[in-house]
């Protein structure tokens, strides 16, 4: 069975991991964009958008990590999209246009039915209304064998932590501080979770820490 894992998590200095007020301007929370600016330049994201250019290195050997080899993806509604409550209709179809960058199956977290949306490249969001326990283990079977991650956001990496179900977290610590957003380690006991730190690397625009289980 392959790992649980959270990966190209990024985090400001002061353990926001989005910015406040999330809305269609600022996907990531305002100021929510500061903390990425390790991932934005690198070859693996230029990729994603098309592009045949954009920055090797460190950074970007962490880019590609946090994309690679996953049979699976979670993530939480905010993540889908900013969409509240019932869903109004299916118009809103993820942040990524018409190919996002998953191309694996993709499990989103909510409280309202929808009916599966298969979208090109590979990717199809499967909508869990039955919680993130559910949801894993749709997405082990997705992934038939390989490693599931852990998407985000802040609330679903939190719960997955709080539950005991994560196998490693690789968090990217950007040089800014946000004053607010959604914090991180609220409530998060990283070592008494069983977490140690298994390799640590620091760039300009980022410090990169894995963290796993012994």
């Amino acid at each position: 069975m392959g790992k649980v894992i959270v990966s190209g998590f990024s985090l400001s200095l002061d353990g926001f991991g989005a910015g406040p007020e999330q809305s269609l301007d600022n996907p990531l929370g305002k100021r929510g964009g500061d903390m990425f600016q390790w991932f934005f330049p690198t070859r693996t994201f230029r990729a994603m958008q098309g592009h045949n250019d954009g920055t090797e290195g460190v950074d970007n050997d962490y880019a590609v990590r946090s994309m690679a080899g996953f049979g699976a993806f979670i993530m939480g509604r905010n993540m889908f999209g900013p969409v509240r409550g019932d869903w109004p209709d299916e118009s809103w179809r993820g942040w990524w246009g018409d190919e996002p960058p998953y191309h694996a199956p993709t499990f989103v977290l909510t409280h309202h039915p929808r009916a599966p949306l298969e979208m090109a490249g590979g990717t199809t969001f499967h909508f869990v209304t039955d919680g993130i326990e559910a949801a894993l283990d749709r997405a082990r079977a997705a992934a038939g064998g390989k490693n599931v991650k852990i998407a985000g956001g802040v609330s679903t990496v939190r719960q997955y932590l709080l539950a005991g179900l994560v196998d490693e977290v690789h968090f990217a610590v950007a040089p800014v501080a946000l004053g607010r957003g959604e914090a991180m380690f609220r409530g998060v006991d990283l070592p008494g979770l069983g977490f140690t730190v298994r390799e640590h690397a620091t760039t300009d625009a980022a410090t990169h820490i894995v963290f796993a289980k012994e």
